[in-house]
């Protein structure tokens, strides 16, 4: 993984082998980031998403083997209990264009991923909603 920065822009190349969304966790960890959005595009070969069950309250998962584009990575970094919080969505295209997607848990790269982290002077920060039973933004 390589970065280099750019006034409210940070241009991230993650390599082969490389997790996406660990790496972006301590990017935002390293540079003490508690808002930003991103985009990104890259490749995978292996890679977890899950689509939220209202009436479970909970995912389903499903992991992908084998070669995958990532024709688009999309997520917000916010905070949680005062450290960086990562929020990632993803779609990917693989053989014979058959696209998947969902929320992202993790994804190693197996060729390279391009990111565009732009930070937000600020912080937002999530709270546990017991009854969703997911982790909403709050604004106080």
């Amino acid at each position: 993984m390589e970065s280099k920065e750019f006034e409210n822009c940070i241009v991230i190349r993650l390599d082969q082998g490389d997790e996406i969304a660990s790496a972006l966790l301590s990017v935002a960890a390293e540079k003490k980031i508690s808002l930003a959005s991103l985009s990104g595009i890259g490749a995978t070969d292996d890679f977890e998403i899950g689509v939220f069950d209202l009436e479970k309250k909970d995912y389903v998962r499903s992991r992908f083997l084998g070669n995958h584009e990532i024709t688009s990575l999309s997520g917000n970094v916010t905070t949680k209990d005062g450290a960086p919080y990562v929020h990632l969505h993803v779609t990917c295209a693989g053989g014979g264009g058959k696209v998947v997607g969902g929320h992202l848990f993790r994804a190693n790269v197996s060729l390279t991923a391009e990111i565009f982290l732009f930070h937000i002077k600020g912080a937002v920060n999530r709270k546990p909603d017991d009854a969703l039973r997911i982790n909403k933004i709050h604004f106080n």
